[in-house]
């Protein structure tokens, strides 16, 4: 038996004893968890938002860890190898796959670790499609660092900057300074964006948002439209990225953006939001939703090898594996704690 944080249903989670995972396909590995995190699509799963996730779950999709086992078609890994677990599963050989569309993936992959089978959240997970779900980690790139990789880097960077097309020049608008907002921050300025603007009520985030590189930020009692107008005489923003998930931020980046601008929808939905369609017929807006893909999971590795991006920065509370229920409280009460991300781990 190991340890592991299991859902029981709306707002309820307990970390208890639950049976270690098994080798079930022969593309399988079991992975040690050596460094694991929290998601605020977590958070969503225990309000109530996910309905997919049945309790009993296994929660975690993020973790480093060391291969345990593999199964016997399990080519790339071996006992012993550090790798990093991709939120996201892939087969590989799907008509989604082999166009880079992971997160869509028709062989029973995409976002499925604590969701649709057991997750990271635990002492060991099974992790399948080995080979092409996990990534191995240089000997100089450290735990922390990789466990960005896991989700937020890539899901800001592919369903934010990417789709939001960032050019150089830009005004770019993040709504939402969490830790996906923030990560948006963060590699936007690959593309050299004239201006980043955070919009967030949370003066600590906004404060966050600032060292990571934002130039203007807007808080509460703030009017986002007017700054933003003024800041691009009357234009309104090139991109805006939405990286809360509920129908108001949504609907302010609709009238944020300018006309043949994009709206790059990157937060978790768990209730409609209202499609103005009347006044955004005429704009000539492009608007993109996504899962994260992780296709630019390697670059971004590469990045952190080279020394050129931190992203160990957003770690902002440590805990060790088994406080799973104090590192919960933390990361779920960000405006007491100024929680970023939380980082539990073996040691």
């Amino acid at each position: 038996m190991m340890k592991a944080l299991v859902y029981h249903g709306f707002g309820h989670r307990s970390w208890e004893e639950t049976p270690d995972p098994q080798l079930i396909e022969a593309t399988d590995a079991i992975v040690r968890v050596d460094a694991v995190t929290i998601c605020g699509t977590d958070l969503h799963i225990l309000k109530g938002d996910v309905p997919a996730v049945e309790p009993g779950r296994v929660l975690g999709h993020e973790a480093v860890g060391t291969v345990m086992t593999t199964g016997r078609s399990v080519s790339t890994l071996k006992p012993g190898d550090r790798v990093l677990a991709s939120c996201i599963s892939a087969c590989g050989r799907c008509r989604h796959c082999r166009v880079g569309m992971f997160g869509q993936c028709l062989g029973s992959g995409g976002w499925i670790l604590g969701h649709r089978i057991d997750g990271t959240q635990a002492e060991y997970v099974r992790v399948p499609y080995a080979d092409t779900s996990t990534h191995l980690l240089p000997d100089g790139v450290a735990d922390e660092a990789a466990l960005m990789l896991a989700d937020i880097l890539p899901t800001a960077y592919e369903v934010g900057v990417l789709n939001g097309r960032v050019r150089p020049g830009d005004t770019v608008v993040v709504v939402g300074a969490g830790p996906i907002g923030l990560a948006a921050i963060t590699t936007a300025q690959l593309f050299t964006p004239s201006h980043i603007i955070a919009v967030d009520p949370a003066p600590a985030r906004l404060e966050a948002a600032k060292q990571f590189g934002a130039d203007l930020v807007i808080g509460a009692g703030d009017d986002p439209e007017a700054a933003i107008a003024e800041l691009t005489r009357g234009l309104g923003a090139d991109v805006a990225i939405e990286a809360v998930g509920i129908p108001e931020t949504f609907e302010l980046c609709a009238r944020l953006v300018r006309p043949g601008g994009h709206l790059a929808n990157v937060g978790v939905h768990g209730a409609p939001a209202t499609l103005h369609l009347e006044d955004l017929w005429i704009r000539n807006l492009t608007i993109t939703t996504g899962l994260v893909d992780t296709y630019s999971t390697p670059t971004l590795l590469d990045m952190i090898a080279a020394g050129r991006l931190d992203p160990s920065r957003f770690i902002t509370h440590r805990f060790a594996l088994h406080d799973m229920a104090a590192a919960y409280e933390t990361f779920s009460d960000p405006k007491t704690t100024g929680a970023l991300k939380v980082m539990l781990s073996r040691a």
